[in-house]
């Protein structure tokens, strides 16, 4: 892997990553952008302890532009986008609207192709291990930084799940106190230990394996399956055989590894119902905290909104107003269901 860093016209930080040295990374940024102003607050919710980000400037930010408007696409033709370079391989760069900022955190967008109407699922196995790398790099770097209390990887795809750009890409979150749900992991895991002795997770994954009739695809070093209370209609989660903290501490085999496998798990999310248009997924990297997260195990959890071809998986009373999950799909039936897409 290769890395460029250069800036943005408004001083924000940009990062080619490519596969081979040699390309020409030298284009500027020539749109007369003002510096980014925004102020997100964190505000503590007194009755539950989360924390909440007010953010007011996301108000004007991007919202479905035309394709020949795309600020993910490379800067073609005369039309300067995001990326001045005229193609590129994986770019991440600051986000010009972000949720947090400055003591708050940071945000980053992850462009993994220039190829607008592609889909990480369209990626080759070795662009997927370039995306990873860039994940990797990102969680170092942003994890070195002052204040930053977890690192984030995350895709939104689709416009059932609220995506405003079509254009394939992910975005980076560094928080600065561990998200709720990775503080409701912490206190599983150490109420687990404290009753067995044991790491949760290790026993979450040897437990899946052991019941095969959730599990969707193995490997030598990483296994998805369906959680034995999945919360979503089609939930994956992926775990590597070795219990890691994040990304940072995989090895060679398990990062050779994944890209395969991962892609065949989008794929068969993309059959599931035989649609022409791919399924909306979430697809989210759970990382341990930078502190008191020894408990905690790197994975990757992929869900959707969609529990049928033309029914959707709202958030309604239930889960919006009290966190209680109803899930209309029981996991082995959909675990069955992933098996048998082609």
């Amino acid at each position: 892997m290769y890395t460029t860093v250069t800036e943005l016209a408004d001083g924000r930080e940009l990062i080619y990553y490519d596969a081979a040295p040699g390309r020409d990374r030298t284009a500027e940024d020539r749109r007369p952008l003002d510096r980014v102003e925004s102020s997100p607050e964190l505000r503590r919710d007194p009755a539950t302890g989360d924390w909440v980000t007010i953010a007011a400037h996301r108000q004007t930010r991007t919202y479905h532009p035309p394709a020949d408007a795309c600020p993910l696409c490379p800067s073609r033709d005369g039309r300067q986008s995001e990326i001045p370079a005229a193609d590129y391989e994986v770019a991440v760069f600051e986000n010009r609207f972000p949720s947090l900022s400055g003591a708050a955190g940071r945000c980053e967008v992850v462009c993994f192709t220039p190829e607008h109407g592609a889909g990480f699922a369209d990626l080759t196995p070795a662009r997927a291990r370039l995306v990873l790398d860039a994940w990797t790099d990102r969680t170092a770097a942003l994890s070195a930084r002052p204040g930053v209390a977890q690192v984030y990887c995350f895709e939104n795809r689709g416009a059932e799940i609220g995506v405003t750009l079509p254009h394939p890409h992910g975005q980076i979150y560094a928080f600065t106190a561990p998200a709720p749900r990775t503080a409701k992991h912490l206190a599983a895991a150490a109420a687990h230990r404290a009753a067995t002795g044991r790491n949760l997770f290790e026993d979450l994954l040897a437990e899946a394996r052991a019941a095969t009739e959730r599990v969707v695809l193995a490997g030598e070093h990483w296994t998805a399956f369906v959680p034995y209370a999945a919360r979503w209609p089609y939930e994956v989660h992926l775990y590597p055989h070795r219990r890691v903290p994040d990304l940072t501490r995989l090895d060679e085999a398990e990062r050779a590894e994944f890209p395969g496998l991962y892609l065949e798990l989008l794929r068969r999310f993309d059959g599931l119902f035989g649609l022409a248009e791919p399924t909306p997924y979430i697809s989210a990297w759970h990382q341990a905290p930078l502190t008191g997260g020894e408990e905690l195990a790197l994975h990757l959890e992929l869900f959707t909104v969609r529990r049928t071809a033309d029914k959707l998986k709202y958030l309604a009373g239930t889960e919006s107003g009290m966190d209680a999950f109803m899930n209309d799909v029981a996991p082995e039936t959909a675990a069955a269901r992933l098996r048998e897409v082609p």
